[in-house]
């Protein structure tokens, strides 16, 4: 995602090497699991998402497909991103129209994301629902999946940012 200010800004955590390879091997097997098919263009959609470690548009998706700046069809990406959301793999960031990668071992759990207007990066917590889990379950409503959403300047940019003058 491009930044919109310009300060510098720390490179947001991203898988790779052995972490990239385990977390790639457990969306496999939780396909096998479920007997989903973890396509080669699932499997790519996803390991561009675990290497950038930062919400990516679908067309920045689209661009990086084949790394030679050839791009793919982006019914591919798009279909690809849909499974891969069903799956809980990626998480959806519905304000900005982007997709972030969940780490394997947090799969479908409930998601916050802190989305950073300055540098565009996403920092994920886990929100506590408890009363909105209650206020379901009283009305009879299954919650199959909670994204929460909040926007502003992350601490990095903030410190960025110039003094205020007096």
């Amino acid at each position: 995602m491009k930044t919109q200010c310009s300060h510098a800004h720390a490179m947001p955590a991203r898988l790779e090497g052995r972490a990239l390879k385990q977390a790639l091997a457990a969306a496999d097997k939780a396909c096998a699991e479920l007997s989903e098919w973890f396509t080669p263009p699932r499997r790519r959609v996803l390991e561009l998402l675990l290497t950038s470690g930062a919400p990516n548009k679908a067309y920045d998706l689209i661009g990086a497909y084949h790394g030679d700046g050839r791009a793919v069809s982006p019914t591919t990406v798009y279909r690809s991103l849909e499974f891969l959301e069903r799956m809980g793999f990626v998480h959806r960031l519905e304000s900005i129209n982007a997709y972030i990668a969940c780490p394997p071992e947090r799969r479908g759990h409930a998601a916050g994301f802190l989305i950073c207007e300055c540098c565009g990066g996403a920092e994920a917590f886990e929100p506590d629902l408890r009363s909105e889990r209650a206020a379901a379950t009283s009305a009879g409503f299954k919650i199959n999946r909670v994204t929460f959403e909040a926007q502003g300047v992350c601490r990095n940019c903030r410190q960025g940012e110039p003094s205020p003058t007096p």
